[in-house]
């Protein structure tokens, strides 16, 4: 059963990862770095700021970090050394003849499940629960998928890879929300939502505004490094 599930796995991400061109592959490559998403992850601090106040603020703002840390270090430390499923670009593994690379990169040995796809999962799950209005849970949604599908189409990942790590992200950043949600409750940090008391916040940027404009800046930026590259 293991057997044919791999092969299952294998042959979605050959089909998938197949299906490249020059641009793409500069904005893939882009889009994936850690770096890069510096700006956005600011701008949540500041939705968690005008959300919230500066106590309630510091509480979540751990709270994310630690959901991250978590998330990143269980799979890195305990999962992946336990698994050990060579990445599909590993030189080792035979499927990586097939593989499509970009700038030779080959990410590390193992990939099981995929700590980007975990992490970025968890970040958009625990702002999903900490900020509900649809065009923030859109946005944050699709930048985790597209965050995920990139280390698919660099073949560093399996699909499935990318499947277990956002299960797993998403679970952990359930539980970690609702333990920050329960701290945040504690009688000295109790507050009003900013975004509910303010009656002015229709008329201006929310913080959820912020980290979509932000995010989207980042995304067009990279479009055009991109597109750079090919000339």
């Amino acid at each position: 059963m293991i057997d044919i599930l791999a092969n299952i796995d294998s042959n979605i991400t050959l089909a998938i990862n197949s299906v490249h061109c020059d641009y793409m592959d500069q904005f893939m490559y882009l889009f994936t770095g850690r770096f890069v998403w510096i700006p956005m992850y600011a701008m949540i601090l500041v939705l968690l700021y005008k959300k919230y106040n500066w106590q309630k603020t510091v509480v979540f703002a751990i709270g994310i970090g630690l959901t991250i840390l978590i998330t990143d270090q269980t799979i890195a430390t305990y999962i992946r050394p336990v698994i050990e499923r060579l990445r599909p670009a590993n030189l080792e593994n035979p499927i990586s003849e097939f593989i499509h690379v970009v700038n030779d990169y080959r990410g590390g040995a193992y990939g099981f499940p995929s700590c980007h796809a975990a992490n970025s999962f968890a970040l958009a799950t625990f702002m999903i629960m900490t900020e509900r209005k649809m065009r923030f849970v859109l946005f944050i949604f699709t930048w985790a998928f597209l965050n995920s599908y990139s280390r698919l189409y660099l073949g560093v990942h399996y699909f499935g890879d990318l499947i277990v790590g956002a299960i797993f992200g998403s679970i952990i950043a359930a539980v970690c929300y609702t333990m920050t949600e329960a701290t945040a409750k504690i009688r000295i940090l109790q507050c009003e939502d900013r975004s509910a008391t303010d009656k002015t916040a229709i008329a201006r940027p929310m913080g959820c505004d912020y980290v979509i404009i932000t995010g989207i800046l980042t995304t067009i930026i990279i479009s055009i490094i991109s597109l750079c590259h090919l000339g």
